[in-house]
């Protein structure tokens, strides 16, 4: 069993900052790439940033220079800090990750549960 906790989410007013948490946990053997999605209602949900176990990072163009995604191998954790809030990333925040299990040689793509960021005007 494999799981993935998000915690950090919440209500902001624009121009505030949050910090999203991800913890992975179970029979993990090692996690290739972690990620965070968003999905707001009636839209798809959108990459927002992903980061290689090595730490090269990728941003969605609409959150470069105000999202940070970083990560700790040792606690199998990703993190997304988000300073100056927007309404417009008001959303559900996922967490990805990338995990093969004890015991196996394949690689699945793992979600968290969500956790929703608000941001009033």
């Amino acid at each position: 069993q494999v799981q993935l906790v998000e915690s950090g989410g919440g209500l902001v007013q624009a121009g505030g900052s949050l910090r999203l948490s991800c913890a992975a946990s179970g029979s993990i053997f090692t996690i290739n790439g972690m990620g965070w999605y968003r999905q707001a209602p009636g839209k798809q949900r959108e990459l927002v940033a992903a980061i290689t176990r090595g730490g090269s990072t990728n941003y969605a163009d609409s959150v470069k220079g105000r999202f940070t995604i970083s990560r700790d191998n040792a606690k199998n954790t990703v993190y997304l800090q988000m300073n100056s809030l927007k309404p417009e990333d008001t959303a559900a925040y996922y967490c990805n990750a990338e995990i093969r299990r004890v015991g196996t040689f394949s690689v699945y793509a793992y979600w968290g549960q969500g956790t929703q960021v608000t941001v009033s005007s």
